[in-house]
């Protein structure tokens, strides 16, 4: 079978609200899977099946990496049989060289990627937890290497981002290009607010992920998420989202008052 050309029940299944038991169910059902297949070393959850199950909710997704043999990889990415054998999938797409989204009929949905062995040492990913392996398999090779400690960005090359992100913003609102000026408001420059609410408000204790910053971010930050609103208006209310988060920056940070100036100039 197909990944693209999957054979689906005539039946319409109408899915259920998903429950962490069912979530992990499905997992552990794919670690077999694997196992049964005897192609495959190992199958490691990740993210909110991996080691953060307490905050697995019906809203969560299944992300793992399949760890297979060598040789055997395409094996696992030509078909999805492995999958839909548990469950009838409803729809599938090769979103990466390496692996797929997937939607099974019950509404439960998975992200993967297929690796073999000697692949992860150079694939970025955070800890995740050993769902199945083979009793003899090193499962070493499924610890994240260490991060190579990198300088953070200085709170003025932040600011200094935000405000030419806002003032650019709202140059190109006003020529027209309210799409890109939108991106540039409501998305670019409130990028660089999220890097500095930490320099606002003590974090709540919550799952950081490292790769995404706006994640739990409402309840990291409640008091900067009360802001959310005003910062990101709407398509047409871009102007008031810029002096929104223009007030922000300048309540807590040193804003150059020249640039402040202009940006107020380019809402109003």
């Amino acid at each position: 079978m197909q990944a693209d050309k999957m054979i689906q029940s005539n039946k319409k299944e109408t899915p259920q609200a998903n429950t962490p038991e069912k979530l992990l169910q499905r997992l552990d059902a794919i670690g077999e899977s694997l196992r049964a297949s005897g192609k495959a070393h190992a199958l490691l959850g990740l993210g909110s099946v991996g080691i953060e199950t307490e905050r697995l909710d019906q809203y969560s997704d299944v992300d793992f990496f399949a760890i297979v043999q060598n040789g055997h990889k395409q094996y696992f990415l030509d078909s999805l049989h492995w999958l839909s054998d548990i469950h009838p999938i409803d729809y599938a797409v090769r979103n990466t060289v390496d692996g797929y989204k997937v939607l099974y009929a019950d509404g439960i949905f998975c992200e993967f990627a297929v690796f073999e062995p000697h692949e992860l040492a150079h694939i970025p990913f955070a800890k995740g937890r050993i769902v199945w392996q083979e009793a003899d398999f090193d499962t070493q090779c499924c610890v994240p290497a260490a991060k190579a400690a990198t300088q953070p960005n200085s709170q003025e090359w932040i600011v200094g981002e935000a405000l030419t992100n806002l003032y650019v913003g709202m140059s190109r609102y006003n020529r027209g290009e309210k799409l890109s000026g939108s991106r540039f408001v409501q998305s670019y420059a409130l990028d660089r607010l999220i890097d500095l609410v930490d320099q606002t408000e003590s974090s709540q204790p919550e799952f950081v992920d490292e790769f995404m910053s706006d994640r739990r971010l409402e309840a990291r930050f409640p008091k900067f998420a009360q802001l959310l609103p005003t910062f990101t208006q709407g398509y047409e209310r871009t102007a008031e989202s810029a002096l929104a988060q223009l007030e922000f920056l300048n309540a807590h940070f040193n804003v150059n008052q020249a640039m402040r100036s202009r940006i107020i100039d380019l809402c109003n």
